[in-house]
């Protein structure tokens, strides 16, 4: 005969009513809780693979049986210990912040709990109790849930590193939880509403006037995108989708394969004729697919401006694929390496405006110039501001929607090294880039020939047209605005991690 478990012994979360707690005051836990998976691994392995590269993803991948043992069998801090200790060991602390506040939230939005927010969001102030390192969630739960506090595991440091250890009291967990509830209470009340998922939460939840416990529910669905208390314009990090146990060693088990057809790829694009290169890719997995009809340019005739919404660092290589033609390009930022291997002739801009219109002109006259006015890219669907300094150069531009996809790894990163972008790309199983063709602007909506518009009207223009297309929102922020997001404008990030961040 099965054994029965014994129903908990506080209600539903479902059954805590939401109205009038603008005074009231809430703790709650999070993975579980907040959150609806109740596994902390994933958020290990993202800081394992953005702060330590795919050995680090290894090493917590083989010691995570022993923490699952561990913590089902012997204690739950023993297992979050080895949880700690594989992800972040010997890794700078301000790297571990980075990543806290560039890639987490994105992975902890997606995953939260719409009973426990519904209640959570009601009350006035806000506190979680965790038994994560505080350094991993603090930046997620007060920028986008507002809490007013957080208490979690403090991991230990020597000259700026993790020790891979944790300072006293330890792992929070049970009674420690309920200890650190009083110490921050100190003389005050308690407070009006606990939330929890497991027996371990109960001590702390039992010094609160409510409590209400979150069942484990397997068919939970998150709080969707409309719903979610505040958008995640910019994020960052290598990995696509959350990595759960299974998925975190497919992609150690997938890595050395991706190299080598990230090579294989960047060979053909760099040795095969262009007219052919599009059917290769494709049998290398690589799929472009092409909509519209781009113009073709009359011999002694100007070049044509393609601009184009900005992807990957692929975004000029994939419009001369499609056109199947080389076209130039212009870059602020180009590493040695892109330069080393781009197949198309690549420009550095001197961040002059004057000599920038007139290397970019130069290059109009021997043939059509692919740019990127957006100047950095978003991977989600926002268009950042436009430069408008391609508007005054030339009167044939055709704007072009780029989308791309992937599965594994994104082809753009803010914080690690950019030359590696395209490769990234290149490692995902079978990646895809979309190009559309949208229609020339017509003479009236240029600067020159006969419309007369200031060029900052015709690059809303083209904005608006690609935005329109790929079913986008036009924001107005530049890329200032992303790197500081990134790296955090409130001084808690270390000043030499914001100045690499917005280098």
């Amino acid at each position: 005969m099965a054994k029965i478990s014994p129903p908990p012994p506080f209600p539903a979360v479902s059954t805590c009513p939401s109205d009038n707690r603008e005074s009231h005051t809430v703790v709650a836990d999070l993975d579980g809780t907040l959150l609806c998976g109740r596994s902390s691994f994933p958020y290990f392995a993202l800081v394992a693979f953005e702060a330590g590269g795919v050995l680090r993803l290894l090493l917590l991948v083989l010691l995570s049986p022993l923490a699952a043992a561990l913590y089902h069998f012997v204690s739950e801090p023993a297992g979050i210990r080895v949880l700690i200790f594989a992800s972040v060991a010997g890794v700078r602390i301000s790297t571990v912040e980075a990543v806290a506040r560039a890639v987490l939230p994105k992975f902890y939005l997606s995953d939260l709990h719409p009973e426990s927010w519904r209640v959570f969001s009601s009350c006035g102030r806000r506190w979680v109790l965790t038994a994560n390192p505080r350094i991993m969630v603090e930046a997620f739960l007060k920028e986008y849930l507002g809490a007013e506090m957080v208490v979690g595991t403090e991991l230990a440091d020597f000259r700026g590193r993790a020790t891979g250890m944790v300072r006293r009291p330890g792992v929070l967990v049970g009674e420690k939880k309920a200890a650190a509830l009083k110490s921050a209470l100190g003389s005050g009340s308690p407070p009006e509403i606990g939330l929890g998922d497991r027996r371990s939460d109960f001590p702390f939840m039992n010094l609160c006037k409510e409590a209400y416990v979150v069942l484990p529910d397997p068919e939970v669905k998150a709080v969707s995108r409309e719903r979610l208390p505040k958008p995640v314009v910019f994020h960052d990090g290598r990995l696509v989708q959350k990595p759960t146990p299974l998925l975190a060693l497919l992609i150690v088990l997938w890595f050395p394969f991706a190299f080598f057809l990230a090579c294989l790829r960047a060979a053909a694009a760099a040795l095969l004729p262009i007219k052919h290169q599009i059917r290769v890719h494709r049998l290398l997995g690589v799929r472009i697919s092409v909509k519209g009809a781009a113009p073709w340019r009359p011999a002694g005739k100007p070049g044509v401006l393609f601009v184009c919404s900005h992807r990957t660092l692929l975004d000029p290589l994939i419009v001369s694929l499609a056109l199947r033609r080389h076209v130039a390009t212009v870059t602020y930022s180009l590493s040695r390496l892109s330069e080393l291997l781009s197949p198309i002739k690549n420009v550095r801009l001197a961040r002059d405006r004057g000599k920038d219109a007139a290397t970019i002109k130069s290059l109009l006259e021997e043939g059509d110039v692919a740019v990127c006015p957006e100047g950095t890219t978003c991977r989600e669907p926002f268009l950042l501001r436009f430069s408008a300094l391609f508007a005054e150069l030339t009167d044939e531009i055709v704007p072009v929607a780029l989308e791309s996809r992937t599965s594994l790894f994104h082809g753009t990163t803010a914080r690690g090294w950019k030359g590696m972008d395209p490769f990234f790309f290149c490692m995902n199983p079978s990646p895809a880039y979309e190009v559309t063709f949208l229609s020339k602007l017509p003479p009236e909506l240029t600067c020159g020939g006969g419309g007369g518009r200031a060029s900052h009207e015709v690059a809303n223009c083209v904005q608006r047209m690609i935005a329109e297309s790929l079913g986008y929102e036009c924001t107005s922020f530049t890329r200032k605005d992303k790197y500081m997001a990134l790296a955090g404008n409130d001084g808690s990030v270390p000043k030499k991690t914001r100045s690499k961040l917005a280098s």
